[in-house]
């Protein structure tokens, strides 16, 4: 009788074991990423155990381009993503309810030119050419070398592309871009790597690549700075597919609010970010000392606030409209949540 009460009592407390596991797990998150600065709260809040603390179980799923991401988004495979805002546009026109709850950061792009573009450049300018000034650069650069200068970005429809050729047609009037330059499509390593390698004369680079580039390279300058492509430049975003639902809604108040609370730290204290950082985007080989370095250069940068983004995310979509990539413009009003954003924000 003794051997039968305590194989119950084992019974009992392996039982009570396997529901108290059930209970302490998280609600099921799978957040899809672009690895760059952009995307460091989505590290601070996990690295930290915010997350896990406010039970939700994260799952991050890395991407090498924002079109890459919207094709698991809208085939279901993720539930948030993190990364930059256009190709959201592209993905609410093929039917799916993903909406931003907040930004991360702004104005994270920068078209850096190395070797004898770098050289061409008016001593001292950095960023900030005229129109005028920019033409005579590129037409020098072509008599010299005997091609048009080669530019790195990301495929058509990621940001990086689309905000180079934003800025040089709208911006600078260099048009038709194909008569000027020859845009490089390739993903966010590769056009570190091309750059590095003297495969393109410049790149549209965010951090950390922009700290990385200009630590090995003594000739690298600023083409083009943030706020030249498009001042409060729409940057990486947390959207989450279908918030409003009801399985949905309270996990994603509670995302959204340790999202801020994560941008809130890395524009104020972003010290204490650099190792969760370091550990998602250094993958062994960055230090602590350059992502620091990228880090304290992109504070100001890191802004939680959605509506800031609102302008530049329509002139943006108007002008995909324009080159094909788009239909047909959206309501941009409606890619935001922002009843979500008044619950949220600090």
């Amino acid at each position: 009788m003794k051997r039968f009460f305590s194989r119950v009592m084992v019974l009992a407390v392996l039982a009570l074991s396997v529901l108290s596991g059930v209970a302490q797990a998280g609600t099921p998150v799978r957040i899809g990423y672009i690895p760059v600065l952009g995307s460091s709260a989505l590290f601070v809040l996990d690295g930290k155990g915010w997350a896990k603390d406010a039970g939700l179980d994260l799952t991050l799923v890395r991407f090498t381009s924002g079109p890459q991401a919207i094709q698991a988004l809208v085939s279901g495979r993720i539930d948030a993503y993190v990364a930059g805002v256009l190709p959201l546009l592209q993905a609410r026109a093929h039917g799916a309810d993903v909406k931003v709850v907040t930004a991360a950061s702004v104005e994270e792009l920068e078209v850096v030119s190395r070797g004898a573009l770098s050289a061409a450049l008016p001593a001292g300018a950095e960023g900030g050419l005229s129109a005028e000034a920019l033409k005579s650069v590129l037409e020098k650069f072509r008599q010299a070398q005997s091609r048009l200068l080669r530019i790195a970005a990301q495929p058509p429809g990621s940001v990086p592309d689309s905000l180079l050729r934003f800025w040089l047609q709208k911006r600078e009037g260099v048009n038709p871009v194909a008569s000027a330059v020859t845009i490089v499509g390739v993903d966010i390593d590769a056009a570190q790597q091309a750059f590095l390698a003297g495969a393109v004369d410049a790149a549209v680079l965010r951090e950390p690549a922009l700290t990385v580039v200009r630590s090995r390279l003594k000739d690298v300058r600023t083409l083009a700075s943030g706020h030249d492509l498009l001042p409060d430049q729409p940057g990486s975003v947390l959207a989450i597919v279908n918030p409003g639902a009801p399985e949905r809604q309270e996990w994603a108040k509670t995302l959204g609010s340790l999202f801020v609370r994560a941008t809130t730290l890395l524009a104020t204290h972003s010290d204490d970010a650099v190792p969760f950082v370091t550990k998602a985007l250094g993958g062994g080989i960055l230090s602590e000392d350059v992502m620091k370095k990228a880090l304290e250069g992109s504070a100001s940068r890191f802004v939680s606030d959605p509506t800031r983004i609102v302008g530049g995310v329509r002139q943006l979509q108007d002008f995909e409209v324009e080159q094909g990539l788009l239909r047909k413009a959206q309501p941009v009003e409606e890619l935001f949540d922002l009843d979500l954003w008044q619950q949220i924000k600090p």
